[in-house]
């Protein structure tokens, strides 16, 4: 890849990641006390928007994509092998939080966790070093929910920490890759 071409995948990427972003966001902010929902929500809404003009601006202006030898995108075994894994310990974990255990409140730091741990396959596969980073926040938003629920602290404030934190590194993760593309 020149080093004035955007990223392959950038478009796909941040779409991906603004869509989850503000999932996150929107979901998990609702067990809040009034007004904190609307404002969160309101908060995640525009700032999305503000990512998909962002990224189209940088579309329109940045070269065109770049290649990286033998990274075959949503082609590739690997990224279907992560993906594969991914579902099983989402579902087999939801499963058993809220079926077996009845634990509902842990269910989006359990969420976070395995999201996070599956940018760190992504990373090795893609060979994007930006997405370690990102594994390393939703990973630790994760556990910190469960850490928060482990101290008594309310499914709200789990949500809060594991949900819409992570919805707001995904966003993170969408201006330092905008940030990567203008160079």
């Amino acid at each position: 890849m020149t080093s004035d071409a955007r990223p392959t995948g950038l478009v796909t990427g941040c779409l991906v990641a603004i869509s989850f972003g503000t999932v996150f966001i929107l979901v998990n902010s609702g067990g809040l006390s009034s007004p904190w929902p609307l404002i969160i929500r309101l908060a995640g809404v525009i700032a999305a928007v503000a990512l998909l003009v962002a990224l189209f601006r940088t579309v329109r202006t940045a070269a065109a994509p770049g290649t990286v030898p033998d990274v075959r995108g949503f082609t590739d075994r690997r990224y279907w092998l992560v993906v594969a894994v991914e579902v099983i310990a989402l579902f087999g974990g939801l499963y058993v939080i809220n079926g077996v255990l009845e634990l509902n409140e842990v269910s989006v730091a359990w969420v976070a966790t395995v999201v996070g741990v599956h940018f760190f396959a992504l990373a090795w596969a893609w060979r994007m070093p930006m997405y370690h980073w990102l594994g390393a926040v939703m990973t630790v938003l994760g556990l910190a929910g469960f850490a928060a629920w482990a101290l008594t602290e309310s499914a709200a404030t789990v949500g809060l920490i594991a949900g819409v934190g992570s919805g707001v590194a995904l966003f993170g993760m969408v201006v330092a890759a905008l940030r990567q593309a203008r160079g």
